[in-house]
């Protein structure tokens, strides 16, 4: 007897054999015992998922003579000649290879004749998107008045391409990918039924390969049973893809919570000499990522069978990286994954991937500065962002020497009188540009530079007034004399400490190890106006 594929010999004949589309079968099911079937069903969803399968049995169950419950029997005649695919009332038409009009014309010719011995005539049209226009009007007129005996199984990967005309004339019902874990407990269902031995590693990366397609999975576990002489064993699967085991993930991500980069590379290295695809290893790194931010947010129900490395790396990790450094490097990776086509070789594009989220790692807080490194959304070039640490009040003597004040005395302190009283726009400005002179219950004397007279007067002046009264609480007058003046407003020593973080911030960078280590090492450069105290 000839050998029959597994994607074939162990595809579902009944609703219970489908595996992860409880939606669909709870609806067509609900349909076939309420005796409430509509004249066209559409079914969607990408490749390998069952949208053929189901419509199979749909029209089994449509048609079986001893239907159990809402499954067809499977050895009734018709069961039968739909499994062996000679019954005449299920007309299958793969509309990719008719998509003239004159097909569909002739196709629909007999649909007004009874059944030849079913209850129903079903026509499943697969790949319907692919019809001609002229096609879908031809087929929409028996959509718009079917006789009752007909019965309309569509499916496609692309709705999108089926005009309105006739997805509005359907029950449309879309079928999902199906998940890692799901697929492989299909195929360890059915390795155990064809008494084969296989490894549960093995069938994990099956399973992620497989990407949602149930018989994309199959597939290559018939190319796994080749390729491993009867057994699925976990050494021969990663052969056999050309992926990388698990461990040099996690080592990877272990020296990541490090921040060791002679290691990394080193990691990289001996990976590099296995010829890895490293388009899917970042794939797959990006896959742990996701696991541990879930694990970190919400710690039960995490699903091994999900992730590329075992369940205790997760947890591991979970605890070594703060939930900070996952989501940085997480959008690192994804950039660098977008970007890897442009990487001279893949190789150093992965290496380049790895050091930037050595590089640009939020730091902890320091007495003296803050170096906090991010990406930027537009340019997608690095921004790197230095807080100085807070500096005493300093205010400016009516004889110009600086002295420190407490906050017992802050209410003498002019810029901490600007910030008390809330003041914004126009109204801050002056005030920012003035001097304070002397203030008492009387009156309040401030000093402004004759460059920033044009602020004095009118709205500005009248809302600095009412500020000042209801912050000391007397009914003072104000008085605003402009000269010139060589004491530092409040203005010029915001100015001036933003200088001073900016030139923190460019030290900071040009002196960290890493950047000179890229600089060495790559060639690379800061990009100018890039770097941003914070």
């Amino acid at each position: 007897m000839a050998y029959q594929v597994l994607a074939r010999k162990w595809r579902p004949h009944n609703f219970s054999q489908l595996v992860g589309q409880a939606h669909v079968v709870t609806s067509l099911s609900n349909a076939l015992q309420n005796q409430r079937l509509h004249h066209a069903y559409l079914f969607t969803g990408t490749r390998g998922v069952g949208k053929t399968t189901v419509a199979r049995i749909l029209a089994k169950a449509m048609n079986c003579e001893a239907l159990q419950g809402v499954n067809p029997c499977g050895v009734c005649d018709v069961c039968v000649a739909i499994d062996d695919g000679r019954f005449q009332d299920l007309i299958e038409v793969d509309a990719a290879s008719r998509t003239k009009v004159e097909d569909t014309r002739d196709l629909l010719d007999n649909a007004q004749y009874a059944p030849n011995s079913g209850r129903y005539k079903v026509y499943l049209i697969d790949e319907v998107h692919m019809l001609s226009g002229h096609s879908f009007n031809a087929l929409l007129k028996t959509l718009e008045e079917p006789p009752e005996h007909v019965k309309f199984l569509l499916a496609t990967t692309d709705p999108h391409k089926i005009p309105v005309t006739v997805l509005s004339r359907c029950l449309q019902f879309n079928l999902k990918r199906l998940s890692p874990s799901q697929i492989a407990q299909q195929m360890e269902f059915i390795l155990q039924q064809e008494a084969l031995a296989y490894e549960l590693p093995a069938l994990k990366v099956l399973a992620q390969a497989a990407d949602g397609s149930m018989r994309d999975g199959l597939s290559l576990l018939d190319q796994a049973i080749i390729f491993g002489n009867g057994a699925v064993l976990y050494t021969a699967v990663i052969a056999m893809l050309g992926t990388v085991a698990q461990q040099p993930i996690a080592d990877i991500l272990y020296a990541l919570a490090q921040q060791n980069a002679a290691k990394l590379l080193t990691i990289v290295a001996e990976v590099a000499e296995l010829s890895p695809d490293f388009n899917a290893l970042l794939q797959q790194i990006l896959q742990v990522l996701h696991r541990i931010a879930v694990y970190q947010v919400h710690a039960v129900g995490l699903d091994a069978m999900e992730a590329a490395v075992d369940h205790e790396v997760i947890i591991t990790l979970a605890h070594q990286l703060s939930p900070a450094d996952v989501q940085l490097y997480y959008q690192i990776a994804l950039m660098g994954l977008r970007d890897f086509e442009f990487a001279p070789d893949p190789q150093s594009g992965f290496e380049m991937v790895m050091l930037r989220m050595l590089t640009f790692r939020p730091v902890i807080p320091s007495e003296s500065a803050i170096v906090q490194a991010t990406y930027s959304k537009e340019l997608k070039l690095p921004t790197v962002n230095v807080q100085a640490a807070p500096k005493p009040l300093v205010t400016e003597t009516r004889q110009g020497s600086a002295q420190t004040q407490s906050p017992e005395t802050a209410e003498a302190n002019w810029p901490n009188m600007i910030q008390a009283m809330k003041i914004e726009g126009l109204t801050r400005q002056l005030a920012n540009n003035c001097i304070l002179e002397s203030i008492d219950a009387q009156v309040c004397n401030l000093v402004v530079d004759v460059g920033h007279q044009h602020l004095c007067g009118g709205v500005p002046e009248a809302k600095l007034l009412q500020a000042l009264q209801k912050f000391t609480g007397h009914p003072l007058k104000l008085n605003i004399k402009i000269a010139q003046s060589a004491l530092t407003t409040p203005a010029a020593e915001l100015s001036q400490q933003r200088a001073d973080k900016q030139q923190a911030a460019i030290k900071a960078i040009d002196e960290d190890e890493n950047i000179q280590a890229l600089k060495a090492q790559f060639g690379a450069r800061v990009m100018p106006g890039t770097i941003e105290p914070l």
